[in-house]
């Protein structure tokens, strides 16, 4: 069985997020039930200060690194964006450098935030695994810490939207969130254990990146190819060797979705909410919505996990 962080651990990480942000909104928007045809709460993490989840596990991480190695000389990451806006936020607020990694024809706009919360930004490599093992280098090559997307150190900072949810909306009978490397749904599984209740939690990916539905499916992780996904949050084709065992033997299934199935959440969640969400943000929805058939008379719950997309890609889909 897969250590997880305790009710105590997260309650502690909870000082340490409510020091720089609030807890976010989880709202029943009345035109989300309706097309699903059930109860649908929705948890904004798309209204933390860097317009993602991630933000929660790089402020208890920091804190904790500055505490144990007050003469850390910096940290660095790979990203697509959120979590390297995550790290450059927790990093600044604890007053250490940090060096971030983005593939070549990252998000320009995620790029301009994450050097607006101080990092310096390096573009290498063709996808985010390629990124990571560039990073990797250049932290023993320049002697700093490497932050990895997922590690069980960023797990009790992220599981802290989990349990403001279940508070909320204890009743919630399935919960459905998106895996990019997976601290996302590893903190909602650590939330559900913590209070004791019988939620079940479904994954969901890019029918285009796949790696952890496989790996779901074949219980140990399974690799991909490439992670052609236009949703750059879920394009991982290494799944993340610790996270995999916690969806496996937690999770109730991980599904994939469809390019246009996200395309069509992300429009439903800005007529019917007039939330914007990045792909990776609305792929619970669509994963909620594909199953809506099985969910009458259910509440359910999806983690609107970000808003964070290049305006012109938007524009693209909305339109």
């Amino acid at each position: 069985m897969v250590a997880l962080p305790s009710k105590s651990d997260i309650e502690t990480a909870a000082d340490t997020v409510y020091a720089a942000m609030p807890p976010t909104p989880q709202y029943v928007w009345p035109l989300v039930c309706e097309a699903a045809g059930t109860t649908v709460w929705v948890k904004h993490e798309n209204h933390t200060p860097t317009g993602a989840f991630k933000v929660r596990g790089g402020l208890v991480y920091m804190a904790h690194l500055r505490a144990t190695r007050p003469d850390v000389r910096g940290v660095i990451a790979a990203t697509r964006g959120n979590h390297g806006q995550s790290i450059a936020f927790g990093a600044r607020a604890n007053g250490i450098a940090a060096t971030i990694v983005v593939p070549e024809g990252n998000s320009t706009e995620k790029n301009a935030a994450m050097r607006a919360f101080g990092a310096d930004l390096i573009e290498h490599g063709h996808d985010f695994q390629a990124s990571l093992e560039y990073a990797e280098g250049l932290a023993g090559e320049r002697g700093l810490e490497m932050v990895p997307s997922y590690a069980m150190d960023l797990v009790p900072g992220i599981a802290t939207y989990g349990m403001e949810l279940f508070a909320a909306a204890p009743d919630i009978e399935v919960l459905y969130v998106p895996i990019g490397l997976g601290s996302g749904i590893t903190g909602c599984i650590a939330a559900r254990e913590a209070l004791g209740l019988a939620t079940e939690i479904v994954g969901v990916v890019a029918e285009n990146a796949p790696a952890y539905a496989l790996s779901f499916a074949n219980g140990e992780a399974v690799s991909t190819n490439s992670a052609d996904t236009f949703a750059d949050g879920l394009a991982c084709r290494v799944p993340a060797a610790d996270a995999v065992p916690v969806v496996c033997e937690y999770a109730a299934r991980v599904i994939t979705v469809s390019e246009e199935e996200i395309r069509a959440a992300m429009r439903l969640y800005y007529s019917a909410t007039h939330n914007l969400a990045e792909g990776a943000g609305a792929a619970a929805l669509a994963g909620l919505m594909q199953e809506r058939g099985t969910l009458k008379g259910r509440a359910a719950g999806v983690v609107l996990s970000g808003g964070n997309i290049d305006r012109a890609l938007y524009r693209d889909i909305i339109g």
